[in-house]
């Protein structure tokens, strides 16, 4: 699992911001930190973090935002949190009732190709918002796609803001509202932050 500062000023308050599956910061580079530091872990072909965690206690206050596949990848490490926001993921995010049914997943996984993941990072936003571009080597990205169908969440762990989208096509929002016991309460596809301005939003 690597690692990258997308904020480091040594505020009191931190961050953590678990990407989702073959991401980097840019779907995330406008949000403004205010006086927040905030880093982002990614790249889930190992849980090894290049990041010593114990770090993290250093800060007054630890602020968890995870997305997507983050979502189920955060609950596995052992990290006091002030706060625990789950945005378009769940627990159990290859999952024919809560996540991507199995045969989905598999079928993307087994056809993973240079056209596949462009096709699969276009139909992450709604029509209107343009994409960014992702600096992840393809074959980085499928072998993370393989390895994280190995990984299983600590279903103890709890969040406590869910933000779910309303037209998502990765992670259906139907399976989502079925996991969490809720409707959705925003307007968009799989990855909203278009619709957010600074990091505090998603607190």
């Amino acid at each position: 699992m690597k690692y990258k500062w997308l904020n480091y000023k040594q505020n009191e308050e931190i961050i953590v911001f678990f990407n989702g599956w073959g991401m980097d910061e840019s779907i995330v580079s406008h949000l403004s930190p205010e006086n927040y530091d905030v880093i982002m872990f990614y790249d889930y072909n190992s849980l090894k973090p290049d990041f010593d965690l114990i770090m993290l206690n250093q800060y007054k206050k630890r602020h968890l935002i995870a997305w997507s596949m983050g979502v189920m990848t955060a609950t596995l490490f052992d990290i006091s949190w002030n706060s625990k926001t789950a945005i378009n993921g769940t627990l159990k995010p290859i999952d024919d009732k809560y996540g991507i049914p199995e045969r989905i997943y598999d079928l993307t996984l087994k056809n993973f190709s240079l056209m596949g993941a462009k096709k699969f990072f276009k139909s992450m936003f709604k029509e209107e918002v343009s994409i960014p571009a992702i600096s992840r080597e393809f074959e980085n990205q499928k072998s993370e796609l393989k390895a994280l169908k190995e990984y299983k969440a600590n279903e103890n762990f709890q969040y406590e803001k869910i933000i779910l989208s309303s037209e998502d096509k990765i992670i259906p929002t139907k399976n989502q509202s079925a996991f969490w016991k809720t409707e959705p309460n925003i307007i968009s596809g799989h990855a909203p932050f278009n619709h957010f301005t600074k990091w505090s939003e998603l607190i």
